[in-house]
């Protein structure tokens, strides 16, 4: 009697213990007094100590959505282990805009895990376009897009433009955390829909069954969605452990922006900033035609090592900044006969407006032509010549100089075969920039000849210079 008196408690404990054991899903997990997933163990083993060393470092200080450590969650981040290529790639392409991302993240003060969703959304290809017709980044679909006021038209989609697309994804992740109450709900809904979730959670409680994660039935994409972010939080936290070597993205905005109020065609805009084509349309990827139109009041990006660059070659520019222009076409009017009109060929006025092959006349519509050739160019500011100091060679230099050397052209020096290259002693205010257009080089010329990444300058360091006017 006395035995059965002790048991029984120890029995019913076991039991109760059973009952509220939920799927082996689920180990690890915390929740509150709702029933939501709380933040109790999320990857972070970082020293608080010290500034963060780069970007990742605040990635992984700001984690605060509470692991999911499930069987599936470990099989999507054994295959992410296992293409490490794939992921460091993604990286490279994240790189140009973590900055942005995680300071927006960390002024409203949201868990730093978001800024890994475009890996899983995108790979962080900012043109990623989904057969459901999502876009961008955080792929938005059309109509998503348009409830956030992205604008989408024939000259540009914003769901691909980095600021406007982050922005909108950050207000729709803050809205369905609200609504759902915890992160994984939140992030099922903006994959799968919050109504679709909320219809989900609906059933299972009519079921008398659980409306937490775990417990819905979803959609295998649904399913794996946050078990995928999860595998990329897992390797980002520890790269080291999954021999995956993330590259360097610091702690200073890659890119800032700069208003245009004129038309400006994109391989312009490219060449005044003295980047490659490809390079300014990953910053840029929102315009959808070769011009971009200034009364549209644009926000271009450029890195922030280009933006003195693209300025002092736009005040040098001469000439018009757009070869295109908008042409009226009159009702009936063919394709052909345009194209004829403004030498360019059908198939290309075809391309560049968009048009069918089945559409034979233009119907008076408005469509992008080639305008006149420009008059005008530009000198690139990298390549400018000297100002002043390097004019001529100091007097006393001359005189110490053996008879006949003195007077030696800045060519003959040059085919002497003796390096051409002085120092410089960096000063308050100077800039690669600066410098490049003091000496008559380039700001590549002058990170490759010190070992230059970046663009900062610490002031007393001495920079060599190159520059046919300098005496070695």
């Amino acid at each position: 009697m006395n035995l059965s008196r002790l048991l029984l408690p120890l029995m019913l404990a076991v039991l109760a213990g059973c009952a509220g054991t939920k799927s082996p899903d689920s180990k690890n997990l915390t929740t509150n007094s709702q029933g939501r997933y709380i933040a109790r163990d999320t990857s972070r083993t970082v020293d608080l100590t010290n500034p963060p060393a780069d970007a990742w470092d605040r990635i992984r200080r700001g984690f605060a959505i509470p692991n999911l450590n499930t069987d599936l969650s470990q099989q999507w981040t054994d295959y992410y282990a296992s293409h490490p290529e794939s992921v460091q790639r993604m990286a490279e392409r994240a790189g140009k805009y973590l900055y942005f991302i995680v300071d927006e993240i960390n002024r409203r003060g949201l868990p730093t895990e978001l800024a890994l969703l475009p890996f899983v959304e995108s790979a962080y290809n900012p043109t990623a376009l989904s057969r459901a017709q999502a876009s961008g980044l955080w792929q938005f679909v059309p109509a998503t897009g348009q409830h956030f006021n992205l604008k989408q038209d024939w000259w540009r989609d914003e769901r691909r433009d980095p600021i406007a697309s982050t922005n909108a994804a950050l207000d729709y992740l803050e809205k369905l955390f609200e609504m759902q109450g915890d992160w994984y709900l939140a992030l099922a809904s903006y994959n799968w829909g919050e109504g679709s979730v909320q219809r989900a959670m609906a059933k299972n409680e009519a079921a008398g069954q659980g409306t937490d994660y775990l417990s819905l039935n979803m959609p295998d994409e649904t399913r794996n969605y946050v078990p995928k972010l999860q595998a990329i939080k897992n390797i980002i936290a520890d790269p080291q452990r999954y021999a995956v070597a993330l590259p360097p993205v610091g702690n200073t905005p890659y890119f800032v922006t700069v208003q245009k109020n004129s038309d400006i065609d994109l391989e312009i805009a490219a060449k005044l900033a003295e980047m490659p084509l490809d390079e300014f349309k990953a910053l840029n990827p929102s315009f959808n035609r070769p011009v971009i139109r200034g009364d549209h009041g644009p926000t271009l990006l450029l890195p922030a090592d280009r933006v003195e660059i693209f300025n002092a070659n736009l005040t040098n520019y001469k000439g018009d900044l757009s070869a295109w222009k908008i042409y009226h076409s009159r009702r009936g009017e063919s394709y052909a006969s345009i194209a004829k009109r403004f030498g360019v060929t059908e198939g290309r006025l075809r391309d560049i407006n968009d048009i069918g092959s089945r559409q034979k006349s233009a119907s008076g519509q408005s469509l992008l032509v080639p305008g006149e050739p420009g008059t005008g160019g530009v000198q690139l500011a990298s390549l400018a010549p000297p100002v002043g100091a390097l004019d001529s060679a100091p007097a006393n230099d001359k005189a110490a100089a053996p008879r006949g050397r003195a007077a030696q052209a800045p060519a003959a020096r040059a085919a002497s075969g003796r390096p051409n290259v002085r120092t410089h002693k960096v000063r308050q205010g100077d800039t690669l920039f600066s410098l490049a257009k003091q000496y008559g080089t380039s700001v590549d010329a002058l990170r490759a000849l010190n070992n230059i990444k970046g663009s900062a300058l610490k002031v007393g360091a001495q920079l060599r210079v190159p520059g046919t006017n300098a005496r070695g």
